[in-house]
């Protein structure tokens, strides 16, 4: 059937289009990690983009909303069990919970497909362009409206292709997810091509086809820079890391009962790693079973442990911030001991977790507060900050922060030699949250060629070269002492010293179309009304 067949006529109640839109969106989910079938990302959308060009805009609307649901449910399923297990949410409500986040996601998709639509309709523009334009769009306001939660990024499926995905150090990741979907709009641009030459008078076969060719060359361009890139001898000096994975069950991080079999764990760890004398021994967020300086029996136990053990330790610790009227402000931090145990650098988290770590809103979501019990109000750092040290310089992000690329590449604006990513993934059970959380580092790395060592209580910890190379990663839920080389990286990339530049230019790009063709109908994007 020809996707003519398919055309929504009258109020637009053809349900094909909806139906190729669920499928695209399913498929498309399972081309990320912890599923790995990352070819599916390369033709996954084809049916839904091409459909978007032959309905209303309001069928457009709705099936952007129906491709989005089950893309992001099939990547953000794994939410549910934090809600489930650790706020004490029944396992309906837990599911609800993620649907309604899904839902809210979807609607970036769903603006997405109202402005493809409208381009396609209004303007004699092959989709090739304009699609994976779009795209970029959605990608990046996601990532920053009500906090962002850049997760399900279309880059992230394709982190085993290290020689596509080396242009991260360019366009970030926002890059490989435009290279995904300009694939997917080249074939669709193929497929709608007859259908658009009769509907529009005179329009050309020639944009179909500069498009494919256009695309073939940068993707061509793109292998051949990933290959040199990954072809390049490393030339920095060598560290040995020691990474303890503790492996401690949630439920008794922070229970006084456990509080001395947490801290031995961590201790006898330690231990072990320090043998084969390594430069840093990292342990993951929130590690320290006990506030670090405000509780002092535990506070010096640690420091004459660092004054015997004599190797500097980076671990991560609740601290206080201030006091005020009997309250605490509490900070999720990473605090380095050198070898004479004293505290020579701090970063304190910035972009905290709503909802875990903070209630947005909080006088008027009064009503949350339960489903935070225990966890109480953390304060944001504010410092961008690196450690100094005699084995090089390094900077800290805590959990969550991996997923913002801005955020990370600020660390290195001054330089830097390897990133440091301390977390807890235990809220997660063995899901693919977890699995998916450990690769969005492949693109950290690329992005500001630093080499990422990364610390998680239950797993996945490792160790990342500049490359986006994983060298040695460690299993869910083992109790592991991880040790490995990595190679100090001072490289200032373009994307670290000028950002998401690619993604303005794309929004820019759509600004203009719009414009273009709402005032100026008969330029040459656009002509008469078909």
């Amino acid at each position: 059937m020809s996707s003519s067949g398919f055309r929504a006529e009258g109020k637009g109640d053809n349900p094909y289009i909806y139906v190729f839109a669920f499928v695209s969106g399913i498929a498309l989910s399972f081309a990320f990690p912890g599923r790995d079938l990352s070819f599916l990302a390369w033709f996954a959308m084809i049916p839904f983009i091409t459909l978007l060009t032959d309905c209303s805009r309001k069928i457009a609307f709705k099936a952007g909303i129906i491709f989005g649901i089950p893309f992001f449910f099939g990547t953000q399923y794994w939410i549910y069990y934090s809600i489930n297990h650790y706020g004490h949410m029944n396992i309906v409500l837990s599911f609800t919970v993620i649907l309604l986040l899904c839902l809210y996601e979807s609607l970036y998709t769903g603006i997405f497909a109202v402005l493809t639509n409208y381009i396609s309709e209004k303007s004699v523009l092959p989709l090739v362009l304009t699609a994976p334009t779009i795209w970029i769009c959605i990608e990046f306001a996601r990532g920053y409206i009500f906090t962002g939660f850049p997760w399900s990024f279309l880059g992230y499926s394709q982190y085993k292709l290290l020689p596509l995905i080396q242009i991260a150090d360019i366009t970030g990741v926002y890059g490989v997810s435009f290279l995904i979907v300009a694939v997917n709009s080249v074939v669709a641009d193929f497929i709608i091509l007859k259908k658009r030459q009769k509907r529009i008078p005179l329009y050309p076969s020639v944009p179909a086809y500069t498009g494919a060719v256009v695309l073939i060359i940068l993707i061509s361009l793109s292998f051949l820079y990933g290959y040199h890139h990954l072809n390049k001898s490393e030339t920095g000096k060598k560290i040995k890391v020691a990474i303890i994975q503790g492996n401690i069950e949630q439920d008794k991080k922070w229970d006084t009962q456990y509080q001395e079999s947490v801290f031995s764990t961590y201790i006898s760890l330690t231990k072990k790693a320090s043998t084969a004398k390594p430069d840093l021994i990292v342990w993951p967020e929130t590690s320290a079973p006990f506030i670090f300086g405000l509780n002092k029996k535990y506070t010096e136990r640690l420091i004459d442990f660092q004054k015997y053990n004599k190797i500097p330790l980076l671990f991560g610790s609740i601290k206080v911030k201030s006091k005020k009227n009997g309250n605490y402000k509490l900070t999720n931090s990473a605090v380095l001991l050198n070898n004479n145990g004293k505290e020579v650098y701090t970063y304190d988290k910035i972009h905290l977790v709503p909802f875990g770590e903070y209630v947005p809103l909080k006088s008027l979501l009064f009503f949350v507060n339960k489903m935070v019990d225990g966890i109480g109000d953390y304060v944001p750092g504010n410092s961008f900050h690196s450690a100094k040290t005699a084995f090089g310089n390094f900077s800290t992000v805590i959990c969550y922060e991996l997923i913002f690329p801005s955020l990370v590449r600020t660390f290195f604006l001054k330089g830097g030699d390897f990133l440091v990513t301390i977390t807890n993934d235990a809220w997660f059970g063995n899901t693919i949250g977890p699995v998916q959380h450990f690769y969005t580092g492949v693109f950290r790395a690329i992005e500001n060629r630093k080499p990422v060592i990364r610390a998680a209580n239950s797993g996945i910890s490792g160790f990342i070269n500049s490359r986006g190379r994983v060298i040695k990663k460690s299993e869910l839920f083992k109790r592991e002492v991880l040790i490995s080389e990595i190679t100090k990286d001072s490289e200032i990339t373009f994307y670290t010293k000028y950002g998401d530049i690619f993604a303005y230019l794309c929004i820019v790009t759509v600004a203009l179309i719009v414009v273009n063709l709402m005032f100026y109908p008969r330029s040459r994007f656009g002509g008469k009304k078909w």
